[in-house]
């Protein structure tokens, strides 16, 4: 197993009761990391605390809306309290509602927009403030492949993504002579419950799979290891950019299907 260095560390990783944040909370603690668990999902969120206490891992959950302000800053505040000072912070913390963009309701353009982006600029500034204190820190948001590119029946999430690039981007121009690093991780096709119910499995294996050069989804754990690695001091000069995770699905235009089209095996 690899050592990322981050043994006794606090990190906080929104998002983390389920998909990709469940897979860095799960990586991080086997790293020997304290782990502070934020999450929408109340009943999710008691029965991963009663999973990870029963193995002896330092954890602390908090029940939250990361559009909520005030939440954020009582719940850092009381993580820190009970496991120390964070030295990094995840958010995978994401909603995804697929329509046409001539149809999208206000609200629900509201809603995906607030939570991606709006979400992660409230958790990044309230970690982020006590980490220029204390002149160290690093954080990661959670974009997507689609924070580079379109998406069509997916115009909010795609629009979200893109704002989290520039946020990350930004952050990192900020508070790099602080100490800080901000980067983002920028997911491929994963298997989650998220994609999931939104997709169905004739389109996940008949049209997904086929596109991807890796020819399989991406799993929480692929998405982790990357997590961690922008967490570690083995990333200690990267700050500002976007690590993409999808298996090559972006590198090139071809599909398998269609290299084969080409002339290609």
């Amino acid at each position: 197993m690899i050592d990322y260095g981050l043994t006794e560390s606090t990190i906080i990783v929104a998002g983390g009761a389920s998909g990709i944040g469940r897979a860095i909370v799960d990586l991080a603690i086997s790293q020997g990391c304290k782990v502070g668990l934020l999450d929408a999902n109340e009943a999710l969120l008691a029965r991963v605390m009663s999973e990870l206490s029963a193995t002896g891992a330092e954890v602390a959950g908090r029940c939250l809306d990361v559009r909520d302000e005030k939440t954020i800053s009582t719940a850092v505040e009381d993580i820190e309290a009970t496991l120390g000072p964070i030295s990094g912070l995840v958010n995978s913390a994401g909603i995804s509602r697929p329509g046409l963009a001539a149809e999208i309701a206000a609200d629900i353009w509201s809603d995906v927009v607030d939570v991606n982006l709006k979400g992660s600029f409230l958790l990044a500034r309230e970690v982020g403030r006590r980490m220029i204190t204390r002149g160290k820190g690093s954080i990661v948001l959670v974009s997507s492949v689609d924070g580079s590119g379109g998406h069509a029946a997916r115009t909010h999430y795609s629009a979200s993504k893109h704002g989290v690039v520039g946020l990350v981007k930004s952050l990192a121009i900020e508070w790099g002579r602080h100490g800080v690093r901000v980067n983002a991780l920028c997911p491929g096709i994963v298997d989650t419950p998220l994609v999931r119910g939104n997709i169905s499995a004739d389109h996940i294996s008949g049209v997904m799979e086929d596109r991807i050069p890796m020819a399989r989804l991406s799993t929480g754990d692929d998405q982790a290891k990357a997590a961690l690695f922008l967490l570690s001091d083995a990333a200690a000069y990267v700050s500002g950019t976007c690590l993409t995770v999808d298996g090559g699905l972006t590198a090139g235009y071809f599909t398998h299907l269609n290299g084969e089209d080409w002339g290609g095996h």
